[in-house]
């Protein structure tokens, strides 16, 4: 700056001097001198005053020639020839002066030259005042780096920090302009090009226009996508889908025009689809209740019951991911988008290709491939498949629980009963594979005959027994045992456990065996009545009590029942359970088959006995007494003043005896 001032002011002293009237001309300098300037002069603007003379000092020539900014000062200009301006001429070159002075604003974009190149830094000329400084680490996306005379786009952060530099950055004018275009493309739709740069928790980063945008990893595919770091280096198409002016952020889209490609795709098929076309498709995800084909950018559900002709558990036992196969559209919806495929349905139904051999009576072999609880389903061959009911598993009545007896992928041969092709159904027995147990049920289990059977189901009622295959009967809870009493008959046995029987009778029409356990033996009550008369002592155990008594444990396995108010011990207590005690029988009913007990009997006729014992003695006393006096009187022919007196004495001992002993009689308690 100093030069152009040093130079103006030479222009002014030549403008004057040629000017001069009367008055001392400027000196000027002579070939091989040149003029002293500040170097220290300040590098602001300097408004010069128009004077008529300029005053240039001269210094006296030097010996060594330097090349100087005021070489191409036209030295041929003197006091004795001066050079004068017009008034159009100094205006041009006022206007050439100003235009040297650059205005410039903070935040503005301005176009800026590499003037050279640190080994950290780029000195930077944006025709201001003073040159800039730009680290060279804004310069890493340009291939090969930066060179001397680049002319790049930068933003003046500051004119002015605190240190009096220029603040410019190429960074903040590189984002500010990808930030303008990201803006223009989202309101446009237009499909941008970017690099994935790294990957972030949840997507990835892409710079586009060289501003960093977010690519959520749901946008990346149509597809789930798990391996991100496949897709880091790419360059890749994108759509911008998000802004935020707020905080300057972008999220982009690579399924978007995927999803496009696809939409145009999908009409494109839709419109050209019809029931029962073949098409060819890619297995793109399997699910329990079917498989996803891709139809060349249309999806279509293959559903498992559509899959194969026989059941099948799992699409997986027949289809693969990315298989190829042809398939027939079964239905199709244009507003919801929905295809209905089928595979199955490429060939003919089993039921149609049956043999003429198949017909009913004939013996067949399946696998169990569902089971209900009215049956289950045996598939003879993919697709064909009959039902044996429950009815028609054993030729016994005892219930039977399909689900008990069958297992799945289990193996059965069984007799074809019905067949119907029209309507695609057929039953099956396993039962009619061997001969009915019951038309010789007289001669193989005959009344009154003993067999050992395994129990096959308990309920409250009875124990359901099989004596063999297709033989079964019950046992009433009341013929179990002679002797207990059940609430259920499981106190007694439980299912699988083998027990023995007694052949009561035989219902051949309906299919039923009265069976008896305790029948087996005799009945013991006929000579308990012996063991266990009324009054007779034995001791117990007390199994069971509530409210209205206890259940004793008697010996020989017999039980009794003792009221609660008969468990009182001598001592106001009770007699508790599991606790022995000496019970006395109260009662013995040999067709109800009870015995009634009581140990507060046993103690209360103690008592009773002692009271018993003292009427007795008192009774004996009286009656001597008694018999002494008929005597005395029997002998006395004249009673005298003085017997008489002994007579009333011994008549009122003789009341006094007789009243003890009617107190005596009136305390003894009533027998039960």
């Amino acid at each position: 700056m100093s030069f152009i001032i040093n130079k103006q002011l030479n222009a002014d002293a030549q403008e004057g001097s040629a000017g001069e009237t009367g008055e001392t001309a400027a000196k000027t300098n002579v070939p091989g001198e040149m003029m002293e300037t500040t170097e220290t002069a300040p590098t602001a603007e300097v408004a010069v005053e128009s004077t008529p003379v300029v005053d240039i000092e001269i210094k006296a020539p030097v010996s060594e020639t330097v090349v100087t900014a005021h070489d191409d000062f036209d030295w041929s200009v003197d006091k004795r020839n001066v050079t004068s301006y017009t008034s159009e001429e100094k205006e041009k070159y006022d206007v050439v002066y100003d235009n040297t002075f650059k205005q410039i604003n903070d935040g503005e974009m301005i176009m800026a030259t590499i003037e050279s190149l640190t080994k950290t830094d780029a000195v930077v000329n944006i025709g201001f005042k003073s040159d800039g400084l730009i680290s060279l680490n804004e310069f890493r996306d340009i291939p090969g780096g930066v060179k001397v005379g680049d002319v790049l786009e930068v933003m003046v952060v500051e004119k002015e920090d605190r240190e009096g530099n220029l603040h410019l950055s190429r960074k903040s004018a590189r984002t500010t302009r990808a930030w303008e275009r990201i803006v223009d493309v989202h309101k446009t739709g237009e499909i941008v090009t970017g690099l994935v740069t790294s990957k972030t928790k949840g997507g990835l980063i892409v710079d586009v226009f060289g501003m960093e945008t977010f690519l959520p990893g749901s946008q990346i595919d149509v597809k789930p996508v798990t391996d991100y770091d496949q897709f880091v280096g790419k360059t890749m198409e994108f759509k911008v889908v998000k802004i935020n002016e707020a905080i300057k952020n972008a999220v982009v889209s690579h399924k978007a025009l995927i999803e496009s490609d696809i939409e145009a795709q999908r009409a494109e098929i839709m419109g050209k689809l019809e029931k029962g076309q073949v098409l060819e498709g890619t297995i793109k995800n399997i699910t329990d209740f079917g498989a996803f084909l891709d139809l060349g950018g249309l999806d279509g559900l293959l559903y498992i019951t559509d899959i194969s002709w026989g059941r099948i558990n799992h699409p997986t036992e027949v289809l693969k991911m990315d298989q190829k196969l042809n398939v027939v559209v079964l239905d199709f919806d244009d507003d919801k988008k929905r295809i209905s495929l089928g595979l199955k349905q490429l060939t003919p139904h089993p039921w149609d290709t049956l043999t003429e051999s198949l017909k009913e009576g004939e013996i067949v072999k399946g696998k169990v491939v569902n089971i209900e609880d009215y049956g289950a389903f045996l598939e003879i061959m993919p697709g064909v498949e009959g039902l044996v009911h429950v009815s028609e598993i054993t030729w016994a009545n005892t219930p039977i629980n399909a689900k008990e007896f069958f297992k799945l992928n289990d193996e059965y041969e069984a007799k074809v009963v019905t067949l119907d092709k029209d309507t695609r159904k057929m039953s099956l027995s396993i039962k009619q594979m061997t001969e009915d147990p019951w038309s010789t049920i007289e001669t193989s289990f005959p009344e009154g005959s003993k067999h050992m059977g395994v129990v096959k189901n308990i309920t409250p009622y009875g124990v359901f027994v099989e004596l063999t295959t297709g033989i079964g009967g019950m046992i009433h809870i009341s013929d179990l045992s002679w002797l207990k009493r059940f609430n259920n008959p499981n106190e007694y046995t439980k299912v699988g456990n083998e027990i023995e029987v007694i052949i009561m009778n035989i219902d051949k029409e309906g299919r039923k065996l009265q069976l008896g356990h305790k029948q087996i033996e005799e009945d013991p009550w006929n000579s308990l009545e012996s063991t266990f008369p009324v009054g007779s002592e034995h001791e117990g155990t007390v199994v069971k009590k509530d409210d209205k008594g206890a259940i004793v444990q008697l010996p020989y396995g017999l039980e009794g029942f003792a009221p609660a108010r008969h468990l009182a011990k001598e001592d106001g207590k009770s007699v508790g359970i599991d606790e022995i005690a000496k019970f006395m029988v109260i009662e013995f009913d040999r067709n109800d088959k009870r015995i009634v007990l009581s140990h507060a009997r046993l103690w209360e006729q103690v008592i009773e006995e002692e009271k018993q014992a003292v009427i007795k003695e008192k009774k004996a006393e009286f009656e001597v007494t008694k018999k002494a006096v008929k005597n005395l009187q029997s002998k006395v022919e004249k009673s005298t003043l003085g017997d008489i007196g002994a007579l009333a004495d011994l008549k009122a001992k003789m009341d006094s005896d007789a009243g003890a002993a009617a107190e005596a009689a009136s305390d003894e308690p009533k027998s039960e």
